[in-house]
Protein backbone atom coordinates (compact mmCIF):
# COMPACT_ATOMS: atom_id res chain seq x y z
CA UNK A 1 0.00 0.00 0.00
CA UNK A 2 2.59 2.70 0.92
CA UNK A 3 4.94 1.02 -2.31
CA UNK A 4 1.46 1.99 -4.43
CA UNK A 5 1.00 5.38 -2.62
CA UNK A 6 4.62 6.88 -2.39
CA UNK A 7 5.83 5.40 -6.02
CA UNK A 8 9.44 7.39 -5.97
CA UNK A 9 10.05 6.71 -2.48
CA UNK A 10 12.35 4.00 -1.33
CA UNK A 11 10.18 1.50 0.83
CA UNK A 12 12.14 -0.59 3.38
CA UNK A 13 10.56 -4.32 4.43
CA UNK A 14 12.73 -5.28 7.08
CA UNK A 15 11.83 -9.23 8.03
CA UNK A 16 13.76 -12.19 9.82
CA UNK A 17 12.07 -14.69 7.24
CA UNK A 18 13.30 -15.48 3.89
CA UNK A 19 9.73 -15.42 2.48
CA UNK A 20 6.95 -13.06 2.81
CA UNK A 21 3.23 -14.00 3.65
CA UNK A 22 1.21 -12.88 0.44
CA UNK A 23 -2.58 -12.70 0.42
CA UNK A 24 -3.93 -14.53 -2.83
CA UNK A 25 -7.56 -15.31 -3.57
CA UNK A 26 -8.71 -12.46 -1.96
CA UNK A 27 -12.86 -11.94 -2.00
CA UNK A 28 -14.86 -9.25 -0.64
CA UNK A 29 -17.61 -11.54 0.83
CA UNK A 30 -19.65 -8.92 2.06
CA UNK A 31 -19.53 -5.18 3.17
CA UNK A 32 -17.35 -6.22 5.96
CA UNK A 33 -16.26 -9.84 5.35
CA UNK A 34 -13.54 -10.75 3.69
CA UNK A 35 -11.99 -13.81 2.52
CA UNK A 36 -8.76 -15.01 1.69
CA UNK A 37 -5.59 -17.63 1.74
CA UNK A 38 -2.15 -16.33 3.02
CA UNK A 39 0.81 -17.74 1.34
CA UNK A 40 4.61 -18.05 1.13
CA UNK A 41 6.25 -16.48 -1.29
CA UNK A 42 9.90 -15.82 -2.06
CA UNK A 43 10.34 -11.77 -1.42
CA UNK A 44 12.07 -11.18 -4.84
CA UNK A 45 8.17 -11.12 -6.60
CA UNK A 46 7.38 -8.06 -4.30
CA UNK A 47 10.26 -6.32 -5.37
CA UNK A 48 9.60 -7.36 -8.97
CA UNK A 49 5.93 -6.20 -8.64
CA UNK A 50 7.28 -2.57 -7.02
CA UNK A 51 10.60 -1.73 -7.62
CA UNK A 52 10.82 1.18 -4.64
CA UNK A 53 10.17 -1.71 -2.19
CA UNK A 54 13.89 -2.96 -0.98
CA UNK A 55 13.32 -6.08 1.32
CA UNK A 56 16.01 -6.67 3.82
CA UNK A 57 16.28 -9.96 5.34
CA UNK A 58 17.51 -9.67 8.81
CA UNK A 59 16.24 -9.55 12.26
CA UNK A 60 15.78 -6.07 14.26
CA UNK A 61 18.89 -5.55 17.46
CA UNK A 62 17.71 -2.09 18.27
CA UNK A 63 15.44 0.91 17.27
CA UNK A 64 16.63 4.07 18.49
CA UNK A 65 13.54 6.48 17.99
CA UNK A 66 14.99 9.52 18.92
CA UNK A 67 17.90 8.97 15.94
CA UNK A 68 15.21 7.77 14.06
CA UNK A 69 17.38 4.73 13.25
CA UNK A 70 17.34 1.28 13.52
CA UNK A 71 19.85 -1.64 13.68
CA UNK A 72 19.84 -4.95 12.77
CA UNK A 73 21.16 -8.26 13.55
CA UNK A 74 23.95 -8.20 11.03
CA UNK A 75 25.40 -5.11 12.52
CA UNK A 76 23.71 -2.73 9.73
CA UNK A 77 22.01 0.88 10.64
CA UNK A 78 18.89 2.03 9.17
CA UNK A 79 17.70 5.71 8.68
CA UNK A 80 14.01 6.13 8.32
CA UNK A 81 11.49 9.36 7.61
CA UNK A 82 8.34 6.89 8.91
CA UNK A 83 8.40 3.70 10.57
CA UNK A 84 5.22 0.65 11.08
CA UNK A 85 6.29 -1.64 13.33
CA UNK A 86 4.27 -5.33 12.35
CA UNK A 87 6.42 -7.64 14.34
CA UNK A 88 3.13 -9.86 15.06
CA UNK A 89 2.84 -11.99 18.08
CA UNK A 90 4.75 -14.79 19.38
CA UNK A 91 2.95 -18.02 21.31
CA UNK A 92 2.92 -18.18 25.12
CA UNK A 93 4.10 -21.43 26.02
CA UNK A 94 3.47 -23.43 28.86
CA UNK A 95 6.58 -23.73 29.71
CA UNK A 96 9.84 -22.28 28.50
CA UNK A 97 12.70 -24.43 27.30
CA UNK A 98 11.10 -28.65 27.85
CA UNK A 99 12.10 -29.89 24.60
CA UNK A 100 9.13 -32.34 25.09
CA UNK A 101 6.56 -28.84 25.11
CA UNK A 102 5.94 -27.38 21.09
CA UNK A 103 4.15 -24.23 20.31
CA UNK A 104 2.45 -23.42 17.64
CA UNK A 105 2.37 -20.31 15.42
CA UNK A 106 4.66 -20.44 11.95
CA UNK A 107 4.88 -22.87 9.55
CA UNK A 108 8.66 -24.07 10.50
CA UNK A 109 6.92 -24.87 14.09
CA UNK A 110 3.97 -26.94 12.45
CA UNK A 111 6.52 -28.94 10.25
CA UNK A 112 8.19 -29.99 13.54
CA UNK A 113 4.99 -30.82 15.29
CA UNK A 114 4.58 -32.90 11.84
CA UNK A 115 7.54 -34.72 12.47
CA UNK A 116 7.13 -34.95 15.98
CA UNK A 117 3.73 -36.69 14.82
CA UNK A 118 4.80 -39.46 13.17
CA UNK A 119 6.60 -41.54 15.74
CA UNK A 120 3.58 -40.31 18.56
CA UNK A 121 1.09 -42.84 19.92
CA UNK A 122 -0.76 -39.88 22.42
CA UNK A 123 -0.30 -36.20 22.74
CA UNK A 124 -1.66 -33.32 25.04
CA UNK A 125 -2.88 -30.10 23.60
CA UNK A 126 -3.23 -27.42 25.91
CA UNK A 127 -5.61 -24.46 25.00
CA UNK A 128 -8.85 -23.74 23.20
CA UNK A 129 -8.41 -20.98 20.42
CA UNK A 130 -8.81 -21.46 16.98
CA UNK A 131 -5.12 -23.48 16.37
CA UNK A 132 -5.76 -25.85 19.33
CA UNK A 133 -9.00 -26.66 17.45
CA UNK A 134 -8.01 -27.02 14.15
CA UNK A 135 -5.48 -29.45 15.13
CA UNK A 136 -7.51 -31.75 17.21
CA UNK A 137 -9.69 -31.94 14.59
CA UNK A 138 -6.84 -32.73 11.65
CA UNK A 139 -4.86 -35.52 14.08
CA UNK A 140 -5.42 -39.05 13.14
CA UNK A 141 -4.11 -41.99 14.01
CA UNK A 142 -3.08 -40.91 17.75
CA UNK A 143 -4.83 -40.40 21.19
CA UNK A 144 -5.24 -37.09 21.81
CA UNK A 145 -6.17 -35.80 25.25
CA UNK A 146 -7.25 -31.84 25.08
CA UNK A 147 -7.01 -29.78 28.38
CA UNK A 148 -9.12 -26.66 28.06
CA UNK A 149 -9.47 -24.21 31.02
CA UNK A 150 -12.99 -23.30 29.79
CA UNK A 151 -16.28 -25.77 30.23
CA UNK A 152 -16.67 -25.77 26.54
CA UNK A 153 -14.33 -25.99 23.60
CA UNK A 154 -13.52 -23.39 20.97
CA UNK A 155 -14.34 -21.00 23.66
CA UNK A 156 -12.49 -18.15 21.62
CA UNK A 157 -15.33 -18.01 18.86
CA UNK A 158 -18.40 -20.03 20.27
CA UNK A 159 -20.15 -21.22 23.32
CA UNK A 160 -21.34 -23.96 24.73
CA UNK A 161 -24.20 -24.48 22.17
CA UNK A 162 -21.45 -23.98 19.21
CA UNK A 163 -19.13 -26.73 20.92
CA UNK A 164 -21.95 -29.42 21.12
CA UNK A 165 -23.09 -28.57 17.43
CA UNK A 166 -19.02 -29.45 16.64
CA UNK A 167 -18.49 -32.17 18.55
CA UNK A 168 -20.05 -34.72 16.97
CA UNK A 169 -17.47 -34.11 13.86
CA UNK A 170 -14.73 -34.71 16.33
CA UNK A 171 -15.64 -38.38 16.67
CA UNK A 172 -17.00 -39.53 13.53
CA UNK A 173 -14.56 -42.05 12.83
CA UNK A 174 -13.63 -40.84 8.77
CA UNK A 175 -13.35 -37.14 9.35
CA UNK A 176 -14.76 -36.82 4.99
CA UNK A 177 -12.54 -35.80 2.31
CA UNK A 178 -11.04 -32.29 2.98
CA UNK A 179 -11.57 -30.15 -0.01
CA UNK A 180 -8.56 -29.60 -1.92
CA UNK A 181 -6.68 -26.50 -0.80
CA UNK A 182 -4.73 -24.37 -3.69
CA UNK A 183 -2.21 -22.87 -2.58
CA UNK A 184 1.20 -23.97 -3.37
CA UNK A 185 3.80 -23.99 -0.64
CA UNK A 186 7.38 -22.45 -0.64
CA UNK A 187 9.88 -23.89 1.80
CA UNK A 188 13.18 -22.20 2.17
CA UNK A 189 15.94 -23.95 -0.03
CA UNK A 190 18.37 -24.99 2.25
CA UNK A 191 16.48 -25.16 5.80
CA UNK A 192 17.46 -28.98 6.10
CA UNK A 193 17.18 -30.47 8.85
CA UNK A 194 20.63 -31.07 9.94
CA UNK A 195 20.86 -27.18 10.18
CA UNK A 196 17.93 -26.17 11.71
CA UNK A 197 18.75 -27.35 15.53
CA UNK A 198 15.49 -27.72 17.67
CA UNK A 199 16.64 -25.14 19.54
CA UNK A 200 16.21 -22.88 16.92
CA UNK A 201 12.56 -22.15 17.90
CA UNK A 202 13.48 -19.16 19.62
CA UNK A 203 13.79 -17.53 16.08
CA UNK A 204 9.86 -16.46 15.09
CA UNK A 205 8.93 -17.63 11.88
CA UNK A 206 5.74 -15.99 10.63
CA UNK A 207 2.11 -16.09 11.63
CA UNK A 208 0.48 -19.79 10.25
CA UNK A 209 -2.45 -18.53 7.44
CA UNK A 210 -5.70 -19.19 7.92
CA UNK A 211 -5.48 -22.96 6.35
CA UNK A 212 -1.94 -23.65 7.45
CA UNK A 213 -2.61 -27.31 8.32
CA UNK A 214 -3.94 -28.41 4.55
CA UNK A 215 -1.06 -30.10 3.09
CA UNK A 216 0.69 -31.20 6.47
CA UNK A 217 0.00 -34.93 7.00
CA UNK A 218 -1.27 -35.12 10.19
CA UNK A 219 -1.03 -38.41 11.42
CA UNK A 220 0.13 -40.72 14.19
CA UNK A 221 0.80 -44.44 14.20
CA UNK A 222 -2.08 -45.81 15.04
CA UNK A 223 -4.79 -47.20 12.52
CA UNK A 224 -7.69 -45.09 13.75
CA UNK A 225 -9.36 -41.65 13.31
CA UNK A 226 -10.34 -39.61 15.78
CA UNK A 227 -9.50 -40.34 19.25
CA UNK A 228 -9.94 -37.26 21.93
CA UNK A 229 -10.66 -37.09 25.37
CA UNK A 230 -11.29 -33.87 26.58
CA UNK A 231 -10.55 -32.38 30.19
CA UNK A 232 -12.65 -29.26 30.76
CA UNK A 233 -11.66 -26.78 33.23
CA UNK A 234 -8.23 -27.21 34.12
CA UNK A 235 -5.03 -26.24 33.33
CA UNK A 236 -1.25 -27.89 33.78
CA UNK A 237 0.12 -27.59 37.23
CA UNK A 238 3.23 -29.51 36.44
CA UNK A 239 5.07 -31.34 33.72
CA UNK A 240 7.39 -34.46 35.02
CA UNK A 241 9.86 -35.65 32.74
CA UNK A 242 10.24 -40.15 32.91
CA UNK A 243 12.73 -40.14 35.77
CA UNK A 244 11.11 -37.23 38.06
CA UNK A 245 7.75 -39.15 37.33
CA UNK A 246 9.08 -42.67 38.35
CA UNK A 247 10.51 -41.07 41.64
CA UNK A 248 7.20 -39.26 41.85
CA UNK A 249 5.81 -42.94 42.18
CA UNK A 250 1.80 -41.32 41.63
CA UNK A 251 -0.24 -42.96 38.81
CA UNK A 252 -0.52 -42.22 35.92
CA UNK A 253 -3.81 -42.98 33.66
CA UNK A 254 -4.51 -44.97 30.44
CA UNK A 255 -6.95 -43.42 27.77
CA UNK A 256 -10.03 -42.94 29.58
CA UNK A 257 -12.44 -45.52 27.03
CA UNK A 258 -15.42 -44.67 29.35
CA UNK A 259 -15.83 -42.62 31.64
CA UNK A 260 -16.61 -44.24 35.15
CA UNK A 261 -13.86 -46.58 34.26
CA UNK A 262 -10.49 -45.12 34.40
CA UNK A 263 -7.52 -47.55 34.57
CA UNK A 264 -3.99 -46.65 35.55
CA UNK A 265 -1.41 -46.65 32.66
CA UNK A 266 0.75 -49.69 31.92
CA UNK A 267 3.01 -47.71 29.50
CA UNK A 268 5.63 -45.11 30.22
CA UNK A 269 6.11 -41.91 28.47
CA UNK A 270 8.55 -39.58 27.76
CA UNK A 271 6.51 -36.97 29.90
CA UNK A 272 3.81 -36.84 32.11
CA UNK A 273 1.47 -34.00 32.17
CA UNK A 274 -0.31 -33.45 35.93
CA UNK A 275 -3.39 -31.47 35.42
CA UNK A 276 -5.01 -29.20 37.99
CA UNK A 277 -7.74 -31.66 38.27
CA UNK A 278 -5.24 -33.64 39.71
CA UNK A 279 -5.38 -36.40 36.75
CA UNK A 280 -2.03 -37.26 35.55
CA UNK A 281 -1.55 -38.49 32.06
CA UNK A 282 1.68 -39.29 29.92
CA UNK A 283 2.36 -38.96 26.32
CA UNK A 284 4.78 -38.43 23.40
CA UNK A 285 5.30 -34.89 23.60
CA UNK A 286 2.74 -31.77 24.86
CA UNK A 287 1.40 -29.23 21.91
CA UNK A 288 0.96 -25.71 24.13
CA UNK A 289 -1.70 -23.66 22.22
CA UNK A 290 -2.53 -20.76 24.32
CA UNK A 291 -2.20 -18.25 22.21
CA UNK A 292 0.14 -15.38 21.51
CA UNK A 293 1.52 -12.30 23.05
CA UNK A 294 3.03 -9.43 21.36
CA UNK A 295 6.33 -9.60 19.90
CA UNK A 296 7.54 -6.11 21.42
CA UNK A 297 10.75 -7.08 22.77
CA UNK A 298 12.93 -5.48 20.60
CA UNK A 299 11.36 -2.11 20.54
CA UNK A 300 11.15 -0.98 23.97
CA UNK A 301 14.67 -0.77 25.11
CA UNK A 302 15.45 3.11 25.75
CA UNK A 303 12.07 4.31 23.65
CA UNK A 304 8.98 5.79 25.18
CA UNK A 305 5.85 3.73 23.92
CA UNK A 306 3.12 3.39 26.04
CA UNK A 307 1.88 -0.59 26.33
CA UNK A 308 -1.39 -1.72 26.72
CA UNK A 309 -2.71 -4.32 29.39
CA UNK A 310 -2.26 -7.15 26.87
CA UNK A 311 1.22 -5.91 26.26
CA UNK A 312 0.88 -4.72 23.22
CA UNK A 313 1.99 -1.38 21.72
CA UNK A 314 -0.64 1.13 22.03
CA UNK A 315 -1.94 3.08 18.83
CA UNK A 316 -4.46 5.64 18.28
CA UNK A 317 -7.36 6.24 15.45
CA UNK A 318 -4.46 6.22 13.07
CA UNK A 319 -2.35 3.50 13.95
CA UNK A 320 0.19 6.01 15.95
CA UNK A 321 1.96 4.66 19.06
CA UNK A 322 2.82 7.08 21.34
CA UNK A 323 6.53 7.36 19.45
CA UNK A 324 6.43 10.27 17.03
CA UNK A 325 6.71 8.89 13.36
CA UNK A 326 6.46 5.61 14.96
CA UNK A 327 2.91 3.41 13.55
CA UNK A 328 2.18 -0.01 14.44
CA UNK A 329 -0.11 -2.52 13.21
CA UNK A 330 -1.63 -6.11 13.94
CA UNK A 331 -1.20 -8.37 15.86
CA UNK A 332 1.94 -6.43 18.15
CA UNK A 333 -0.38 -3.06 18.72
CA UNK A 334 -3.18 -2.93 21.10
CA UNK A 335 -6.09 -0.52 19.60
CA UNK A 336 -6.40 2.25 22.46
CA UNK A 337 -9.03 4.16 20.76
CA UNK A 338 -12.98 4.33 21.85
CA UNK A 339 -14.08 1.22 19.51
CA UNK A 340 -17.44 0.93 17.75
CA UNK A 341 -19.52 -0.59 20.02
CA UNK A 342 -19.68 -3.62 17.35
CA UNK A 343 -15.91 -4.06 17.29
CA UNK A 344 -12.94 -5.62 18.93
CA UNK A 345 -9.72 -6.15 18.95
CA UNK A 346 -8.51 -9.49 18.38
CA UNK A 347 -5.15 -10.94 17.27
CA UNK A 348 -6.27 -12.73 13.61
CA UNK A 349 -5.00 -12.66 9.98
CA UNK A 350 -8.34 -10.37 8.45
CA UNK A 351 -7.47 -7.59 11.29
CA UNK A 352 -3.88 -7.99 10.39
CA UNK A 353 -4.50 -7.23 7.02
CA UNK A 354 -7.24 -4.55 7.41
CA UNK A 355 -4.69 -2.66 10.03
CA UNK A 356 -1.57 -2.92 7.39
CA UNK A 357 -3.69 -1.27 4.89
CA UNK A 358 -5.07 1.40 7.37
CA UNK A 359 -1.64 2.10 8.62
CA UNK A 360 -0.36 2.65 5.29
CA UNK A 361 -3.08 5.24 4.45
CA UNK A 362 -2.33 7.28 7.86
CA UNK A 363 1.50 7.40 7.06
CA UNK A 364 0.24 8.65 3.79
CA UNK A 365 -2.10 11.30 4.99
CA UNK A 366 0.25 12.16 7.56
CA UNK A 367 3.37 12.91 5.11
CA UNK A 368 0.82 15.19 3.08
CA UNK A 369 -0.30 16.80 5.80
CA UNK A 370 -4.06 15.42 4.99
CA UNK A 371 -6.93 14.34 7.33
CA UNK A 372 -8.20 11.05 7.00
CA UNK A 373 -11.56 8.92 8.51
CA UNK A 374 -11.30 5.97 10.74
CA UNK A 375 -11.19 3.00 8.18
CA UNK A 376 -14.77 1.48 7.75
CA UNK A 377 -13.65 -2.18 8.53
CA UNK A 378 -13.67 -1.13 12.68
CA UNK A 379 -16.93 -0.22 11.99
CA UNK A 380 -18.19 -4.00 12.52
CA UNK A 381 -15.96 -7.04 13.81
CA UNK A 382 -16.78 -9.66 11.04
CA UNK A 383 -14.50 -12.71 10.54
CA UNK A 384 -14.96 -15.79 8.49
CA UNK A 385 -13.25 -19.09 8.62
CA UNK A 386 -13.13 -22.77 8.66
CA UNK A 387 -13.78 -25.45 11.45
CA UNK A 388 -14.15 -29.18 10.96
CA UNK A 389 -15.34 -28.49 7.53
CA UNK A 390 -17.88 -26.10 8.18
CA UNK A 391 -17.74 -22.43 7.37
CA UNK A 392 -17.83 -20.17 10.24
CA UNK A 393 -19.17 -16.20 10.34
CA UNK A 394 -18.68 -14.42 13.28
CA UNK A 395 -19.85 -10.72 12.90
CA UNK A 396 -20.35 -8.25 15.80
CA UNK A 397 -19.98 -9.05 19.66
CA UNK A 398 -20.29 -12.55 19.01
CA UNK A 399 -20.16 -13.88 22.66
CA UNK A 400 -21.97 -10.60 23.70
CA UNK A 401 -18.37 -9.61 24.66
CA UNK A 402 -18.73 -6.53 27.11
CA UNK A 403 -22.42 -7.07 26.65
CA UNK A 404 -23.13 -7.78 30.57
CA UNK A 405 -26.14 -9.75 31.53
CA UNK A 406 -28.57 -6.83 29.66
CA UNK A 407 -28.75 -8.89 26.49
CA UNK A 408 -30.58 -12.04 24.89
CA UNK A 409 -29.61 -15.21 22.60
CA UNK A 410 -31.62 -16.85 19.58
CA UNK A 411 -30.68 -20.01 18.42
CA UNK A 412 -31.48 -22.20 15.54
CA UNK A 413 -29.49 -25.78 14.65
CA UNK A 414 -30.02 -28.60 12.68
CA UNK A 415 -27.50 -31.32 14.14
CA UNK A 416 -24.85 -31.77 11.29
CA UNK A 417 -26.09 -28.86 8.70
CA UNK A 418 -25.80 -26.00 10.24
CA UNK A 419 -25.88 -23.26 13.78
CA UNK A 420 -27.12 -19.59 13.88
CA UNK A 421 -26.81 -17.85 17.25
CA UNK A 422 -27.74 -13.56 17.05
CA UNK A 423 -26.84 -11.66 20.65
CA UNK A 424 -29.78 -9.06 21.00
CA UNK A 425 -29.80 -5.74 22.95
CA UNK A 426 -33.02 -3.83 23.48
CA UNK A 427 -34.47 -5.19 20.03
CA UNK A 428 -31.32 -4.37 17.91
CA UNK A 429 -28.87 -7.22 16.95
CA UNK A 430 -25.31 -6.65 18.40
CA UNK A 431 -23.96 -10.28 17.41
CA UNK A 432 -24.06 -13.23 15.50
CA UNK A 433 -22.55 -16.72 14.74
CA UNK A 434 -23.51 -18.79 11.92
CA UNK A 435 -21.84 -22.55 11.07
CA UNK A 436 -22.39 -24.19 8.13
CA UNK A 437 -24.02 -22.96 4.79
CA UNK A 438 -26.34 -20.27 6.30
CA UNK A 439 -26.10 -17.79 3.50
CA UNK A 440 -27.17 -15.28 6.34
CA UNK A 441 -23.69 -13.47 6.68
CA UNK A 442 -25.19 -10.38 4.62
CA UNK A 443 -28.47 -9.49 5.84
CA UNK A 444 -26.49 -10.11 9.65
CA UNK A 445 -24.13 -7.60 8.86
CA UNK A 446 -26.26 -4.92 7.43
CA UNK A 447 -28.71 -5.63 10.25
CA UNK A 448 -25.90 -4.84 12.85
CA UNK A 449 -24.80 -2.15 11.16
CA UNK A 450 -28.21 -0.26 10.75
CA UNK A 451 -29.10 -1.27 14.38
CA UNK A 452 -32.69 -1.20 13.27
CA UNK A 453 -35.12 -2.29 16.07
CA UNK A 454 -36.31 -6.23 15.14
CA UNK A 455 -38.14 -6.60 18.71
CA UNK A 456 -41.48 -6.79 15.92
CA UNK A 457 -39.90 -9.80 14.91
CA UNK A 458 -39.64 -11.80 18.02
CA UNK A 459 -38.53 -15.65 17.50
CA UNK A 460 -39.51 -14.85 13.95
CA UNK A 461 -36.32 -13.37 13.11
CA UNK A 462 -34.79 -17.07 12.92
CA UNK A 463 -37.56 -18.81 11.69
CA UNK A 464 -36.74 -21.12 8.80
CA UNK A 465 -40.01 -20.77 6.90
CA UNK A 466 -39.44 -17.04 6.58
CA UNK A 467 -36.81 -16.02 3.93
CA UNK A 468 -35.44 -13.23 6.19
CA UNK A 469 -32.39 -12.10 3.28
CA UNK A 470 -35.52 -11.44 1.05
CA UNK A 471 -37.31 -9.24 3.73
CA UNK A 472 -35.04 -7.09 4.65
CA UNK A 473 -33.51 -6.79 1.26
Amino acid sequence: KLAAEFPSEDIVLMTASPVIKAVTNFKQVSKTLEEFEVEEQPSSLLEKRYPNIKVIQSGVKQLKSDEHKIYTDDGKEYIYEKLCLCAGAKPKLIVEGNPYVLGIRDTDSAQAFQKNLAQAERIVVVGNGGIALELVYEIQGCEVIWAIKDKAIGNTFFDAGAAEFLIPKLTAENPGTPIACKRTKYTVEGTDEKERPTAASDKLGSALGPDWHEGLHLKGTKEFAHKVHIEILCEVKKIHLQQEFIQLQQTSLAFPKEEKNVQPDEVLWPVYVELTNGKIYGCNFIVSATGVVPNVEPFLDGNNFAVGEDGGLEVDEHMHTSVPDVYAAGDICTAAWEPSPVWHQMRLWTQARQMGWYAAKCMAADTLGESIDMDFSFELFAHITKFFNYKVVVLGKYNAQGLGSDHELMLRCTKGHEYVKVVMQNGRMMGAVLIGETDLEETFENLILNQMDLSAYGEDLLNPDIDIEDYFD
